[in-house]
């Protein structure tokens, strides 16, 4: 990627929430007069239950060919009906490689941009892409993805969709004016044991949930200094900018869909808690040379940040985020109710009348007994691939809803809501780790109970 573009003081403290709207709400201010939402523009509407428009073939715009998006390019282009008509890169010669890449598997070669830093706006001006798929650093995915929404096409982007709280709500907003769908990426959604837990939530084995618990446990120290992996050390810079939870969405989001989030439940309020900075520096002190540009960085962000959220009906959620400390990997996946209780790595379950004896159970068996519908469907594809096959699951499934003209499984106000911490983290931190209100971003439509990750069996059109 080119330089990174400035971050402003309204990135480090979360945009509108932040910096001076920070110093204007009253310390005993409600939750209800801190998560106020600004009504509809006339002739805007909900995309909540839109459904995509049927097309025979999705054809697929790439914006971002780093380590993500090149390992997404196989899969977009294998999904049945999908087709990736353009890749984009500022770097031009990474659109070369993808272009080159498909070509050498027997795809049609897509046209290339690159070479500058809006290069992925000539792309947009093409009439043959239906979906923008974004998988650049974070502080692009904002006007990257506007900009699609606005040039008429659905997007889906890596996370999270935006860093600012103003900014959600502006695509949330743009999402509704343009009539097209923008979706977070949330593969991790589309996990086999994530699935299965969802449906077995919905269909009661914990009781009543009341509480779960996720994260993004990952240390990534060694790919944070490596000198080629992130270019230009993008990720490691936004540990020098702000105290904030950057990526619990791996985590949260599939808890918040066994909690029926935006689909009669709704995030409420957030307070976060950060530990000191400690990992990286400790890292950079035992293994970076002299000399190396890390040193000139100084380090803010907590090694684990912690939200807690609760929800309108009173559940309770702990989302983590640590990708600086030594650990092994974990998102957690961890949900409970008054019948018993779930947790991942390793997978491990207790529910009654099955359990007794305060010992935890093997979870193969319930997985097997509940697996979804998509896992059964596409686990003996040969293209299954990618994080244990579900990338593939998720690529699969947002063609096949595109082809079919379904509703999307996640929609712009589930991925602003998934978002929203990393903002708000920022806030309750300023504010000493007192809770701060999570929007409403559906404005009332959370109400509803409506189907999301919970899907019925359905075909890919032929």
């Amino acid at each position: 990627m080119a330089d990174l573009p400035s971050v402003s003081r309204r990135t480090l403290f979360g945009g509108a929430l932040a910096a001076g709207a920070l110093a204007a709400i009253p310390t005993g201010a409600t939750a209800e007069e801190e998560a106020a939402s600004s009504p509809r523009r006339p002739g805007q509407r909900s995309m909540i239950g839109v459904p995509f428009e049927r097309h025979q073939t999705v054809r697929i715009g790439m914006i971002g060919l780093g380590n993500r998006g090149m390992s997404m390019i196989g899969g977009w282009s294998a999904v049945p009906g999908a087709a990736v008509t353009a890749v984009c890169d500022i770097r031009a010669e990474r659109a070369k490689a993808a272009a080159d890449k498909l070509a050498a598997d027997g795809r049609p070669r897509p046209a290339e941009y690159g070479g500058s830093a809006d290069a992925y706006k000539k792309m947009l001006a093409r009439d043959d892409i239906d979906l923008v798929y974004i998988a650049t650093p974070w502080e692009f995915h904002y006007p990257q993805g506007k900009a699609a929404l606005l040039s008429g096409k659905h997007v889906g982007v890596e996370l999270p969709i935006a860093t600012e709280l103003d900014q959600l709500w502006d695509l949330v907003d743009t999402s509704e004016q343009t009539r097209k769908h923008l979706f977070l990426a949330e593969n991790c959604s589309y996990g086999r044991n994530e699935l299965a837990i969802l449906k077995m939530a919905h269909e009661g084995v914990f009781g009543e949930v009341t509480n779960g618990h996720g994260g993004y446990l990952h240390d990534l120290r060694e790919l944070l200094f490596s000198d080629t992996y992130y270019t230009d050390a993008w990720r490691r810079k936004w540990h020098t900018r702000s105290t904030a939870s950057f990526y619990p969405m791996h985590g949260l989001a599939p808890i918040a869909a066994c909690m029926d989030v935006n689909r009669g439940d709704r995030f409420a309020t957030l307070r976060a808690t950060a530990t000191e900075p400690k990992g990286l520096a400790d890292y950079r002190k035992r293994h970076m040379p002299p000399g190396h540009p890390s040193w000139k960085e100084t380090y803010v962000n907590g090694d684990l940040v912690t939200c807690l959220i609760e929800t309108e009906q009173g559940r309770i959620i702990r989302a983590e985020h640590d990708v600086s400390s030594p650990r092994p990997y974990s998102r957690i996946n961890s949900l409970a109710g008054s019948r018993g209780i779930v947790e991942d790595y390793p997978a491990r379950i207790y529910v009654e009348p099955d359990h007794s004896g305060h010992a935890w159970k093997d979870f193969g068996p319930y997985r097997d007994r509940h697996d979804h519908w998509l896992w059964k469907k596409l686990k003996d594809d040969p293209n299954l691939g990618g994080h244990g096959g579900m990338d593939y699951v998720l690529q699969w499934r947002i063609v096949q809803q595109m082809r079919a003209g379904l509703v999307p499984d996640i929609d712009v106000y589930d991925s602003a809501a998934w978002c929203s911490p990393v903002p708000l983290s920022v806030v309750s931190l300023a504010r000493g780790g007192k809770p701060v209100a999570v929007p409403d971003f559906t404005r009332g439509g959370w109400t509803k109970a409506r189907p999301g990750l919970d899907s019925q069996p359905s075909e890919m059109p032929g």
